[in-house]
């Protein structure tokens, strides 16, 4: 038996999966995988089928099929201003975390440093470790997550490959500021660093807020890799379609290794997604849509010990238990799976080195029946 050196040797099971095999387990609502619980249109479903019958299920184009980028880059135009060459800077891809494993591939040499902001999504410091790279995290606290820019500053070196941003965040709810980007700006102005920006929740922004993107920056935009989802925008989290927008000198570096990671994306999907896209209202009822969730959460923890903190964008909520327990957050969260039979996600998994500040991450994106079963159990818990 040889021995084996793993790449990532403090890396378990996703704290993702560990909590929803637990709410399994326990026959507990889950609140904490961000998936929904209701189904995405049907009209959407029946394209899918249409495409099926027509016969497109052969390899895909390596950068998606024409028709979904013309979309796509439509879409940007529109909601952003921005414009995208449909031929050299969009690439459909496998759903969002591989666009951004593919991003840190492409960029990510043995020593290369790449800043985070946690609470992070977990897969963006494995990936950097994966390739040789140093993960630098910036520490963010509630209840604002404010981001420390001269904590940034204090970060670069001339190391500095790589800066991930993820606006609206998940799992905070917050949303960079145009202040935050005209820092970010300032900061990387005179050096060689690149900016990977996660922007999956971009259709979901509350207060009929506008949605800030990194790709609005022209100062940013010509070193920057956007990175968004379909799975987010129409319910369909398990067909793993996303999008790369990037200058075409990057998008040339991403197709290179895009090519022999997953060559290309599921053929039938595209088109349906294609001709799903010509209706706008589909994805920019989203915040509407997610509003009221929310807002129906809110009203609901009121009546409990939970503190729901601002959520500005996504589809989680961030609760404070302080005032019913002063337990750490995953023993926290465990407890309420298995005696109250609601599942969420510790905050401090979010943390290279966990934190307790006593916070738990819902997701809202669920049926109303689902919330008003969720909330009445969570009305039961005591102090413990």
């Amino acid at each position: 038996m040889h021995d084996f050196a793993s790449k990532l040797p403090n890396t378990a099971t996703s704290i993702f999966t560990y909590m929803s095999r637990l709410a399994l387990q326990h026959e507990a609502i889950n609140l904490s995988q961000g998936f929904p619980d209701f189904d995405c249109s049907p009209r959407l479903i029946a394209l899918v089928e249409q495409y099926l019958h027509a016969g497109h299920n052969q390899y895909a184009p390596m950068a998606g099929v024409r028709a979904l980028r013309e979309q796509i880059s439509m879409k940007v135009a529109a909601t952003l201003g921005v414009t995208y060459d449909v031929e050299t800077e969009i690439t459909v891809t496998a759903g969002a975390t591989q666009a951004l494993f593919t991003v840190i591939a492409a960029l990510i040499r043995p020593g290369d440093e790449v800043i985070l902001f946690e609470p992070a999504y977990d897969a963006y410091a494995p990936a950097v470790q994966v390739f040789g790279g140093i993960p630098k995290p910036v520490t963010l606290y509630a209840s604002d997550f404010e981001i420390d820019w001269d904590a940034v500053t204090a970060l670069l070196t001339p190391r500095t490959r790589l800066v991930v941003i993820n606006s609206p965040n998940n799992p905070t709810a917050r949303t960079m500021t145009d202040t935050d980007y005209r820092q970010l700006i300032r900061i990387i102005r005179d050096t060689d660093c690149y900016v990977l920006s996660d922007e999956v929740y971009e259709h979901i922004v509350y207060e009929e807020a506008k949605h800030h993107s990194a790709a609005q920056y022209e100062a940013l935009r010509r070193r920057t890799f956007v990175v968004a989802s379909f799975g987010k925008l129409y319910h369909t989290t398990g067909w793993k379609v996303g999008y790369c927008l990037a200058p075409m000198e990057l998008t040339n570096e991403f197709r290179k290794v895009h090519q022999f990671n997953v060559f290309s994306v599921n053929t039938p999907i595209q088109y349906a997604l294609a001709d799903f896209m010509m209706d706008a209202e589909e994805y920019l009822r989203l915040s509407r849509f997610f509003q009221k969730k929310r807002d129906f959460l809110i009203t609901a923890l009121r009546e409990t010990g939970f503190r729901p903190l601002p959520c500005h964008g996504t589809y989680f909520l961030v609760a404070d238990y302080s005032a019913i327990s002063d337990l750490p957050e995953r023993i926290f969260c465990e407890i309420l799976t298995k005696q109250y039979g609601v599942a969420t996600i510790p905050i401090a998994a979010f943390y290279h080195q966990e934190i307790n500040q006593h916070l738990i991450r819902i997701c809202f994106a669920k049926r109303e029946l689902t919330l008003q079963q969720a909330a009445a159990r969570l009305k039961s818990v005591s102090p413990f």
